[in-house]
């Protein structure tokens, strides 16, 4: 199975395709129309974080709340802003009155196409009890932005891992 003339089916599951590109092999996610990682700070400046056991490193990551974009049966052309609003929703139980654009890029341009977009979420109210949808079994964790360094310095020692992603975000807190 080809895509285009120059992309060639290694593989493919019910949601990732690895493929060889001009002797490149990569993964597509391609049943998503994006992937959003979402900022958050509350009015008393504590950062949201989620906390998610990941199979592929066998151990639970820390993470800004992030997800896919028309990953939803009947929602598959929703926008990434629509997506980030409610991927923040069901992992941290939170509702934004808005999502600012902040950036976007490659999280590991070695291995998949896939294109990061960041929002800063504006207008927080908790809402819920969040926690993911599904098999999903994430823990929120709410940290004062000036313990932030300190409380993942913790979590790392006690061997948790932490996504590079929560750095770009703390970037852009500053």
């Amino acid at each position: 199975m080809t895509t285009d003339s120059h992309e060639q089916v290694l593989a493919q599951g019910r949601h990732l395709r690895l493929v060889r590109r001009d002797g490149w092999e990569y993964a597509v996610r391609y049943t998503v129309g994006g992937i959003v990682a979402i900022l958050a700070i509350t009015d008393d400046d504590r950062l949201i974080l989620t906390e998610q056991y990941r199979p592929p490193v066998r151990k639970a990551v820390i993470e800004l709340p992030a997800g896919l974009a028309g990953d939803v049966q009947g929602e598959e052309s929703e926008t990434l802003a629509t997506a980030a609003h409610r991927e923040l929703l069901e992992e941290t139980g939170y509702q934004a009155q808005q999502m600012v654009y902040l950036a976007e890029g490659p999280p590991s341009a070695g291995l998949s196409d896939e294109i990061i977009t960041f929002f800063r979420a504006i207008g927080l109210q908790k809402v819920g009890a969040g926690g993911g949808v599904d098999h999903e079994k994430i823990k929120v964790h709410e940290v004062p932005l000036a313990e932030v360094n300190s409380y993942l310095e913790t979590v790392a020692g006690q061997g948790l891992l932490i996504d590079p992603k929560v750095y770009t975000g703390l970037y852009f807190a500053k």
